[in-house]
């Protein structure tokens, strides 16, 4: 799995890009582009995902994994955080924002390890859509809690409102995409998605591969410019994915779930957003450094999770099983 996995096109064309960006190359995707792949991508795995779960009806797995997912993303953050001030020398503030970012979940991650667990017969099932939704907000929670009475106002800064954060926090576009889509597959049906199907299906790996070329430029780019990362901070961005992915993994085993949406939910539990949770970050925690959580979540432990870690959480799974 580990060679099938490195020799895939989807991981090659991240690596490309990635090198792309280490020697400097002009290569690029142009913003807009990248936007309009972003918003297919989303849109196609929440309407595959609904018809998944109108095919199979709701079931005591889903809830279960429901569960899972909330308390997952709820409680990561308060071990990440310890470790983050202790060993990474932190500033609570900057620990805080970092730990949240370890709760929540990357989307491109979840896409990229559901194509593989699927041509490697793992393929998970379709309301791990909904979890992965589901596990992008209480992070952001927790976050906030573990930052309260250690926040340092900016002099002179509006202080931002609860309400105003809730509303950033549930009104992201991702949230709203991928369960506004999620929603219309379970209403459409299979027989409601027949008629765009060629749209949202035929073309789907192939834009995913130049997703993830233009991914692994940001990721490196993002690398080359970061001045904040330190060599404690750059262990924590890999050991604590794997860590976490390891509880992911008992977790899925645990509650039953097939070897496909265990690895997923080890997948998950693995990831770190960089979109979502920076967007929340910006607004409830200016003072908090985009340098550092950007750098470890973007950086390292996206493009470890994306090239090693999909691989590793699956074979933590099966050998559990």
């Amino acid at each position: 799995m580990i060679v099938d996995t490195l020799t895939s096109p989807i991981i090659l064309f991240f690596v490309l890009g990635f090198f792309a960006a280490l020697i400097k190359s002009d290569l690029s995707i142009p913003e807009a582009f990248g936007k309009a792949m972003s918003i297919y991508l989303m849109a196609a795995i929440g309407l595959k995902g609904g018809i998944e779960v109108a095919e199979a009806g709701f079931s005591a797995q889903l809830a279960l994994a429901a569960l899972a997912g909330l308390g997952l993303s709820f409680l990561l953050p308060v071990p990440a955080y310890f470790l983050l001030t202790r060993f990474g020398k932190l500033k609570p503030v900057d620990a805080g924002a970092v730990a949240a970012h370890y709760g929540s979940v990357s989307v491109v991650t979840f896409v990229t390890a559901q194509e593989i667990f699927s041509g490697r017969g793992l393929e998970p099932a379709g309301y791990m859509v909904a979890i992965m939704a589901l596990m992008e907000t209480p992070a952001i929670i927790s976050g906030l809690l573990l930052l309260h009475g250690k926040k340092v106002e900016t002099p002179g800064a509006p202080k931002q409102s609860t309400a105003k954060l809730m509303h950033e926090v549930f009104s992201n576009g991702s949230v709203i995409l991928l369960v506004g889509a999620f929603i219309i597959g379970i209403i459409a049906g299979k027989d409601g998605f027949a008629p765009v199907k060629p749209l949202f299906d035929t073309g789907f790996r192939g834009v995913l591969c130049l997703f993830l070329l233009d991914m692994g430029l940001v990721a490196a780019r993002r690398l080359i410019q970061s001045r904040k990362l330190t060599l404690p901070l750059v262990i924590l961005a890999i050991l604590m994915p794997v860590a976490n992915g390891m509880v992911g993994a008992v977790i899925g085993v645990a509650i039953g779930l097939d070897p496909g949406s265990a690895a997923i939910l080890a997948v998950l539990a693995a990831s770190a957003s960089y979109i979502a949770v920076p967007a929340a970050m910006r607004l409830a925690v200016p003072e908090a450094d985009p340098g550092v959580y950007l750098s470890m979540s973007l950086g390292i432990t996206f493009p470890f999770n994306i090239i090693f870690g999909i691989t590793l959480y699956a074979a933590m799974v099966q050998m559990m099983i």
